[in-house]
């Protein structure tokens, strides 16, 4: 498949960067230089970056200009410009997952994606802003700060990878690693008119991702093309030795599949996700995944409606087990080992003092609900019958993937939304309800780009695969691409 040399946010693409660097046609110290210029101009207002690492890129951009003077491949990310989630760990570059509770904590070692980002010759730029510890839906929930929407500054880029979505949407790096716990790279693509990726639970290494629900949680791209994810896709996947969740076999590259098409493909729409009978959805939403749906059936596709009857009850069944997973995940932060400390009469006292000062209102919300869901006497009742809904679900999905390769769906109700519209919890966890029952069956989705709705402002179409089916969801994704411009 053959990619233009820029994206249609008039912003050059990591393939057609990496293709330049590669040859010597380009220098990747001036790419780096034309986006670190775009950061300087407007990240102030922005606010998609929580540290910018210029030395360092500098510093990384040369060697890879001196490679490819010297004759050598230095990889199929030569010279582009990424940024990097604030919640993986960077050797000597602090990672804060934007909570004062890791305000001044420097990892010493990266997490596997980042070192094998380096070996394929992509340039960090920065690491990235995000609702705290990856919990939330706008990235209004950061200890430093709210991002802005570079599309409309007044609404929000989506969470929790807002500040990775941010900064692809404004020209500061051609693409961003998210991570995606109940939507947290898919939601912001669409808020924020990009292409963003939840792997196969496995399919990528959470080695060095600071866990949140370490059953859910899935390091993915996000992009302005369908062909920049793939790119990256190819680079972060693969099994890993540091983590036991890794799947442990070669993966087919995405890559060479783009140009396949769609033709015989079994496309089903998820009717419990379709956001016809459920409430909160904008009728141009909607209307947008039928689009779509169109769009593919034009191209060959078989479509059919489908239904997963346990869909509806992902909610419900993510807001126990997530938290229950992330208090215990974060009792680590307790003032002692690392983190901040505040001092305390004594030992339980500081605790307190310590986690009270570090942990934002989404983080306490979080942690109480878990820890009430796991306490004796409701374990049972709640994260119990909640792991219940969702090896139900496991099994309705896989009963509908004998019949059809991918599903589609809108990825959020709405469109970007202004800051403080959801303030009510309930309110902000229902942005959540079509891409969480990916997270729960561990399954593949994607969102592409797919029209406009209110405002002007994108809507993003939702992608779902069986495990390790990534190929045909990323061919459906890049017909839907075509047919979008």
């Amino acid at each position: 498949m053959t990619e233009s040399n820029s994206a249609g946010s008039g912003f050059p693409t990591a393939v057609a960067v990496a293709a330049a660097v590669g040859a010597g046609e380009r220098s990747a110290v001036e790419v780096l230089d034309e986006h670190l210029s775009r950061v300087e101009a407007d990240d102030e207002r922005i606010r998609a970056f929580n540290l910018v690492t210029a030395e360092q890129a500098r510093e990384r951009a040369a060697t890879i200009d001196a490679a490819v003077a010297a004759g050598q491949d230095v990889g199929p990310l030569a010279g582009v410009p990424i940024a990097i989630k604030d919640n993986m760990c960077t050797r000597g570059i602090p990672t804060t997952c934007s909570s004062k509770i890791l305000e001044d904590w420097v990892p010493p070692y990266n997490a596997t994606v980042i070192d094998k980002l380096d070996r394929a010759g992509a340039v960090v730029v920065g690491k990235t802003n995000l609702d705290e510890f990856a919990m939330g839906s706008s990235t209004e929930n950061s200890a430093f700060g709210p991002t802005r929407n570079p599309l409309d500054p007044s609404r929000v880029p989506g969470g929790s990878s807002g500040g990775s979505a941010a900064a692809v949407a404004a020209g500061f790096a051609p693409v961003a690693l998210g991570s995606d716990t109940g939507g947290s790279i898919r939601q912001p693509a669409a808020l924020c008119g990009l292409v963003g990726v939840k792997p196969t639970y496995g399919a990528v290494s959470r080695y060095g991702l600071v866990a949140f629900a370490s059953s859910l949680d899935q390091i993915g791209p996000l992009a302005h093309t369908v062909a920049d994810a793939a790119a990256v896709f190819d680079v972060i996947a693969g099994s890993d030795d540091h983590d036991s969740t890794s799947i442990p076999q070669e993966l087919e590259p995405m890559v060479p599949v783009l140009g396949d098409g769609v033709e015989g493909l079994r496309v089903g729409i998820l009717n419990e996700l379709s956001g016809r009978n459920l409430d909160a959805f904008e009728p141009e939403v909607v209307q947008a995944a039928a689009n779509a749906a169109d769009a593919l059936a034009a191209a060959g596709a078989k479509v059919d409606e489908v239904s997963v009857p346990s869909a509806v009850a992902g909610l419900s069944a993510y807001y126990m087990i997530a938290p229950a997973e992330a208090s215990s995940n974060l009792a680590r932060y307790d003032g002692v080992r690392y983190g901040l400390r505040r001092d305390g009469a004594n030992t339980a006292a500081m605790m307190r003092a310590s986690r009270t000062a570090g942990f934002g209102d989404e983080v306490k919300r979080r942690i109480m609900l878990g820890t009430y869901a796991l306490s004796a006497g409701y374990y049972d009742a709640f994260y119990g019958k909640a792991q219940h809904i969702r090896t139900i679900m496991i099994r309705e999905f896989d009963r509908v993937y004998q019949d059809f390769d991918v599903l589609i769906s809108p990825t959020s109700p709405c469109v970007a939304f202004e800051f403080g519209a959801k303030a009510d919890p309930i309110t902000m966890y229902y942005n959540d309800v079509c891409t969480i029952p990916s997270n729960l069956t561990g399954q593949p989705a994607m969102s592409v780009p797919f029209g406009t709705g209110a405002h002007g402002l994108p809507v993003g179409v939702q992608i779902l695969a069986p495990m390790l089916g990534e190929a045909n969801m990323f061919r459906a994704a890049a017909i839907l691409e075509r047919s979008a411009r």
